[in-house]
């Protein structure tokens, strides 16, 4: 499929999460669309994530932003959903240690809370829900995937964020922390659900 780079799709991706941002701004750019996050736009609001489910939270974040902005928003919900602990830390997985935790406070529990637990009782698998609306607050694409692995027993790689250097992909016998950006984007739970709806904004005329 070809597109016309010369008339770029403007789209604002819903989150303030630098790496995120780079991360889905990198993946959507060379397919035509003109991204920018919300650290660009000066009077971004800051949505409250109270859904129970990924999808509710994507949806949230999308709707309100587009709405507030008057422009189209992409915004996704993503966690780490953990077999041995009830599919925790799910969509809590950015505040498990605490609403102001940081990834390291995060893993450190995560950890924690695994403790007991061997290595094949340790799978685990990331999710992605993607949710785009358009200026009225309306939405018009949704996707979701996600990416299979497990939890190793101490962090390795300096790369991705959040839970990555914990995640390890079995069939790569690596983190995301360890993998490059590449690899990452050509296998991970936000590309896969992202390549879901690329053909969807294709199809919308904005």
């Amino acid at each position: 499929m070809t597109l016309d780079t010369n008339n770029l799709r403007s789209l604002v991706v819903g989150t303030h999460n630098r790496k995120k941002g780079d991360e889905l701004a990198d993946l959507l750019r060379p397919l035509g669309f003109d991204v920018v996050t919300l650290s660009d736009v000066a009077n971004a609001i800051e949505v409250v994530e109270d859904g129970d489910s990924f999808a509710a939270n994507a949806a949230l974040k999308a709707t309100q932003q587009a709405k507030h902005l008057g422009r189209w928003v992409l915004a996704d919900d993503s966690g780490l959903v953990v077999d041995a602990l009830g599919g925790a830390p799910g969509i809590y997985s950015a505040r498990y240690a605490g609403l102001d935790a940081a990834d390291d406070d995060n893993n450190r529990r995560l950890l924690a809370d695994l403790e007991n637990a061997p290595l094949p009782k340790r799978t685990a698998h990331y999710v992605c829900h993607v949710t785009v609306a358009d200026p009225a607050g309306v939405i018009r694409a949704e996707s979701e995937d996600i990416c299979r692995g497990r939890i190793l027993f101490e962090p390795v790689g300096n790369n991705g964020f959040g839970y990555d250097p914990l995640f390890e992909v079995v069939e790569y016998h690596r983190t995301f922390g360890e993998l490059g950006t590449y690899v990452k984007q050509a296998i991970s739970h936000r590309s896969r659900a992202l390549r879901a709806i690329v053909p969807k904004l294709l199809a919308i005329s904005f």
